[in-house]
């Protein structure tokens, strides 16, 4: 009996550093912009308007094709097919502005020249002649302005909201508004393009759409889309801001690629990629909620209004998604919430982590809180008295049952873990001897559900190669943009074949080896590429299986992958060695993998269906101090349960978690964008935009994964999504904030600070308090 040798475990639930870690911290990591650029290869630049909202009168191009090194200049006239980037397929982005701007930075044209410098120094030598028009530039103006909106909006609805409100011996009115948020990637828009014969051309872009970025390029080009190939090895970040907003320099630098017949590359500044790009919306949620003396919601009724920008992006499904959220992890009998994805003069709004999740949530806790005042109470015991129930109460606003829900056993936990009560019981005795400083602690829940709601993107597929000498080849949809996608994928790959994961090679995202993949989005990365890479191992297994039997003349059934390679019957066969016999005996090693997510469905026009495939839950706890004559704080510790099922990767998921909850945190206190009353963002640089640094990372920081938890549903490993849940635990900041606001009048008034808290509306927020407290 030959017994096979002894190799490492799988690695498959086990911490494993990130395959690009060494090359990150090392700078060896190849992004676009360190790629060899071909000989010869041009540069564009875009110029932007300098209006909000105009007619095109004349644009005076000499200055502009005199400068030196300019090849040429683009515009909507030089483009064979579509001037157009919409990928709602609205036919409302154009690509430059044709007769009209509708928001200031809109691309008016691109400069080609040989340097990026000197196409940069060009872009702004040209004379631009504007008839001005009337311009909104946030949700209040543009209701004012008679509310257009840029698509359909959704209305979700379930249970008699009027006789809920009846029944309701209390009664909450009021509104938020909840700031956007620029993605600041670190790496930003980028793209180059290689011309080929005939009609192809290559694209490098940094995209987490690959295909969207070839239908786009095709259609601009007037080619089909067999013709463009897209290729992604890495993104230095995206966060949903190159879901979409890639497809612009991509098609630019196509255009130009295959007009001169030489590459093409574009990178914009900084201060010009965060004045073009689209960002998170920011919402305005009106809202009227009924609830009875112990707390218990009764009825909501509530109208998302959004600043989408001058066309439509991903606003349609941006504000669905905020809607889906509107119950964060909370019950309501009755409930009618409406989306106004509302027209206005600024860019036009994107994806974002969460992708309107987020806003959803903000909205949710905000009348908690308003209930917990009014009451007298902690918010947390609001919170649990409105949690889903397991068994009954468990009924979405967009009818889906709550099937797995531990929110109660989350909370609890990190109630006990974090000794919540004993701090908040600390807490109100330091404010009650502190006149100037001023504490306060929160508990905050999410539930976020998973799945893109347009069914169609719930699809993926990966491509296996087993070459001869036992390597194996993985390709797949996926992009990796630093979350440890690809990793993940190579340990399923691995333990697929019970190799170790040197034998994986993991290959750039490619349209030309995997077609019409979906977004690197909704958190599915792994959900969705890991079930088909496999799926396509399965597939090689199940000839390997049927080959050795044969070969070693046992029955299939005794045939078994084991770590290092098979057991056949008696027999142990080394990987490599079985892979060798089997191409001698005309076995295929190759499989393109599939797969598609069960069980989910949507139909918008009634507002019913079960999007989500699942849901992942969490929740922290966030202590702060704020100073009451300055408005300045620090957040002194965070505590946080995150339920990622059975974890793939425990390493990376914790990574995902303190990563999203500290973003979280820098949208809903540092980050804030400014427009002036011209229409310009002002708020386009790190001088002016303040994203979170080293210092703002709490200094306790207790981070931990629920091990208890597997999803119910047979995902990849039994595992759950973790790219945007965590985004949302930052929500006790918020909370915690507002409890050291509401301490100026003793607790008994809502404080409700608009986010971002910002010092500057912390101070405010005191000064109303203590003036309100005076009568």
């Amino acid at each position: 009996m030959n017994k096979h040798p002894t190799i490492s475990r799988s690695t498959l639930h086990e911490s494993t550093r990130h395959d690009s870690g060494p090359k990150h911290v090392s700078g060896s990591a190849e992004y676009i912009d360190d790629m060899i650029e071909p000989a010869g290869t041009m540069h564009a630049y875009l110029a932007l308007s300098t209006k909000p909202h105009a007619e095109i009168v004349a644009i005076d191009y000499a200055a502009v094709k005199a400068a030196p090194g300019v090849i040429g200049v683009l515009t909507a006239e030089d483009i064979p097919g579509e001037n157009d980037v919409s990928p709602s397929h609205k036919h409302d982005e154009p690509i430059f502005a044709a007769g009209k701007v509708h928001f200031w930075g809109q691309p008016l044209f691109a400069v080609i020249a040989e340097t990026r410098d000197q196409a940069r120094r060009a872009a702004h030598l040209a004379k631009v002649e504007y008839k001005d028009l009337p311009f909104a530039l946030d949700v209040r103006a543009a209701q004012a302005a008679g509310g257009q909106l840029v698509t359909e909006p959704l209305k979700l609805e379930r249970g008699d909201v009027a006789a809920g409100f009846e029944k309701s011996p209390r009664r909450v009115k009021g509104s938020v508004t909840i700031g956007g948020q620029d993605h600041f990637y670190l790496e930003g828009q980028i793209a180059m393009a290689v011309p080929g014969e005939d009609e192809d051309v290559t694209v490098f872009s940094s995209t987490q759409h690959p295909s969207e970025v070839q239908l786009m390029v095709a259609h601009v080009l007037n080619i089909q889309q067999h013709a463009v190939t897209v290729n992604v090895r890495r993104m230095g970040g995206g966060f949903g801001g190159k879901e979409t907003q890639g497809n612009l320099f991509a098609a630019v630098a196509a255009v130009a690629a295959k007009k001169w017949n030489r590459a093409c590359k574009i990178r914009p500044d900084r201060d010009g990629d965060m004045t073009a790009t689209g960002k998170r919306h920011d919402f305005v949620v009106d809202y009227d909620v009924g609830y009875d003396e112990t707390g218990k919601i009764r009825a909501v009724n509530a109208v998302y209004g959004a600043r989408a920008g001058f066309s439509s992006d991903l606003s349609g499904p941006v504000t669905d998604r905020a809607l889906f959220h509107a119950d964060n992890a909370y019950w309501y009998p009755a409930v009618r919430v409406r989306s106004e994805p509302l027209y206005t003069n600024t860019v036009s709004n994107t994806a974002f982590r969460g992708f309107g999740g987020p806003q959803g949530m903000m909205a949710a806790e905000r009348w908690i809180e308003d209930i917990a005042y009014d009451l007298g109470c902690d918010p947390l015991d609001i919170r649990k008295a409105n949690f889903y129930g397991t068994d009954s109460e468990n009924v979405t606003p967009y009818h889906q049952v709550v099937e797995d829900n531990i929110v109660h056993r989350v909370v609890d936990e990190l109630e006990q873990s974090s000794d919540y009560q004993a701090r908040r019981k600390a807490i109100l005795e330091y404010n009650a001897g502190s006149a100037i400083l001023k504490k306060g602690i929160a508990l905050t829940p999410v539930k976020f559900g998973i799945s893109f709601t347009a069914t169609w993107y719930n699809q993926a597929g990966a491509l296996v190669h087993v070459y001869k000498d036992g390597s194996i080849h993985l390709s797949h949809g996926g992009t990796e943009m630093g979350q440890g996608l690809y990793i993940k994928v190579a340990q399923v790959l691995a333990d697929a074949f019970c190799v170790g994961l040197d034998a994986i090679k993991i290959m750039a995202t490619s349209t030309g080896k995997v077609p019409n993949t979906s977004a690197t989005a909704a958190s599915s990365g792994s959900d969705l590429n890991g079930m088909a890479a496999w799926d396509a191992a399965r597939q090689i297994k199940a000839r390997l299986v049927t080959h050795a039997a044969k070969l070693y003349q046992c029955d299939e059934a005794a045939v078994e992958f084991v770590p290092g390679g098979i057991q056949a019957g008696e027999q142990f066969v080394e990987f490599a060695e079985l892979i060798a016999s089997a191409y001698l005996n005309r076995v295929q090693l190759s499989a393109a993998g599939f797969y598609q997510t069960p069980k989910i469905h949507w139909d918008r026009a009634t507002g019913r269906g079960h999007p989500f495939y699942y849901f992942a839950y969490g929740a922290s706890v966030s202590e702060v101090t704020i100073d009451t004559l300055t408005g300045e704080y620090v957040v002194d510790r965070v505590d946080i349960l995150h339920d990622v099922g059975r974890s793939l990767n425990p390493a990376i998921d914790i990574g995902q978690v303190e990563g999203g909850f500290v973003q979280g945190m820098g949208w809903l206190t540092t980050e804030e964008l400014v427009w002036d009353d011209k229409g310009q963002l002002r708020t386009k640089a790190p001088s002016t935009y303040k994203i979170p640094v080293a210092s703002d990372v709490p200094p306790i920081f207790n981070v931990r994964l629920a091990e208890w938890s597997v999803n119910k549903e047979p995902t990849i490993g039994r595992s759950k999504a973790v790219g945007e849940p965590p985004f949302m635990l930052a929500m006790s900041v918020v909370e915690a904030l507002s409890m050291a606001v509401a301490s100026v009048a003793d607790y008994k008034i809502a404080p409700r600070l608009d986010t971002p808290v910002t010092p500057e509306r912390v101070l405010m927020g005191c000064e109303r308090l203590k003036r309100e407290a005076r009568g």
